[in-house]
């Protein structure tokens, strides 16, 4: 049972049957195909092409149309007269695609890209002079070929992007003819392609090793030539750049290079200078957990790297969090305090013991009572001893009154710092 749409199809087969005027056999499709080919090959013009692109596709719907005969499903190597016709009309079209032109559009359009080329990409002091160079060199092709009034030649990308901007005006205005103006085209689609490849073979800053572009900037004008020939020449850059407290290059440096032998020098080296302008590069490291940045971000004592190290806090890695209570401590933040605090219940008694520290450094008032109680209750003596540490850091009358209370304690470490709150 058939639908209206089948009985549709089923007109439209015949009707393309009929208007052939012969049967749609595989022998007779395969013999308009090679009329086609003959035709493609004898093809002069763009109208002739039109007319076969037509052809094709008159062919194209009367392959899809024709009863054929099925492939044997049982044979793998069993013939399929459609698939076999299709490819033929498919390597016709391609063969068709690459007849067309050159148009005046493949030019401009080539242009247009080189246009942002120039402009976008970063060049070294040689392949900039060759990019615009090249540039030049097309605007020249189209002054001559179109007779057209190009602006001066230009020493700059910026420069040289405007010329081609022009010179593909030019192109567009004139009004070439695939046909009529073929050997016009063709000399400046040739043209054009010695543009593109002239801007492809000009030396972009990524080409450059990180050694050239570090060269390149300057980051090796430190070294004598005593201390040039050491290795790495790098490292000790890095050293004489410490030593002058010079920040930007060390961070360079940082950034540049992958080796672990050069970041943990950096580090090191940064480390020692602590700068304020590597906060940010520090937060980014101490994203992974790693201890060094953290110590760093303690040292510079920013309190912009409060917030991340917060997050480090209970996180099961006792080392870092230690690390970071220290740096937390060593920043001193009153925003600190809450989250510090929270680590005086912590299982591990060294953990509570720096938290107990931190406080002391931090100095808010807010702490006195907790250290009081950790003072009071806590079953390591050290960690007792800090929270005492840390009321005598803190140094109120309050502070100092709840300390000065365990001058007699059993615990001699305890005991000490009690004694210190007590002025004995």
């Amino acid at each position: 049972m058939s639908n209206g749409d089948d009985s549709a199809n089923g007109d439209a087969d015949e009707d393309a049957e009929e208007s052939a005027g012969v049967e749609l056999s595989t022998d007779t499709l395969d013999s308009r195909l090679d009329d086609a080919a003959d035709a493609l090959e004898a093809a002069e013009t763009e109208a002739d092409l039109d007319e076969i692109d037509a052809s094709l596709d008159d062919i194209a719907a009367d392959i899809e149309a024709a009863d054929l005969p099925e492939p044997d499903e049982d044979d793998e190597d069993a013939d399929d007269p459609q698939a076999e016709l299709e490819d033929r009309l498919s390597d016709l079209r391609e063969d068709l695609a690459d007849q067309r032109g050159p148009y005046a559009e493949d030019v401009t359009a080539t242009v247009e890209e080189a246009e942002t080329t120039l402009t976008d990409t970063r060049w070294t002091e040689d392949g900039e002079s060759e990019a615009v160079a090249a540039a030049g060199d097309f605007g020249g092709t189209v002054a001559e070929t179109l007779d057209a009034d190009l602006s001066a030649e230009a020493d700059d990308p910026e420069g040289a992007s405007e010329t081609l901007a022009a010179a593909g005006e030019a192109v567009a205005d004139a009004g070439l003819d695939p046909d009529e103006d073929a050997e016009i085209i063709a000399t400046l689609l040739e043209a054009a392609e010695a543009l593109a490849t002239g801007l492809e073979d000009a030396e972009e800053w990524d080409d450059l090793t990180v050694r050239e572009q570090l060269a390149a900037q300057g980051f090796y004008d430190v070294l004598e030539s005593e201390n040039r020939k050491d290795y790495p020449a790098e490292w000790n850059a890095v050293k004489v750049y410490e030593k002058n407290r010079d920040v930007e290059p060390i961070l360079t440096a940082l950034e540049r290079f992958e080796s672990d032998f050069m970041e943990e020098n950096v580090l090191d080296a940064l480390e020692h200078i602590a700068p304020e302008e590597a906060v940010d590069a520090m937060l980014e490291r101490a994203q992974k957990r790693d201890k060094q940045p953290v110590r760093i971000l303690g040292r510079i004592g920013d309190e912009r790297a409060c917030e991340t190290l917060h997050d480090f806090l209970g996180g099961g890695d006792v080392s870092l969090e230690k690390t970071t209570l220290r740096a937390l401590g060593a920043i001193g933040s009153e925003d600190s305090t809450q989250p510090v605090a929270n680590r005086l219940d912590a299982d591990n008694p060294e953990v509570r013991s720096v938290a107990a520290r931190a406080l002391g450094l931090i100095g808010d008032t807010r702490a006195i009572d907790p250290l009081a109680d950790v003072l009071a209750e806590d079953d390591a003596d050290e960690v007792r001893a800090s929270a005492a540490w840390a009321l005598n850091q803190i140094g109120t009358d309050r502070a100092l009154d709840a300390a000065a209370e365990y001058a007699d304690d059993r615990s001699y470490i305890v005991q000490v710092e009690a004694e210190k709150a007590a002025g004995v």
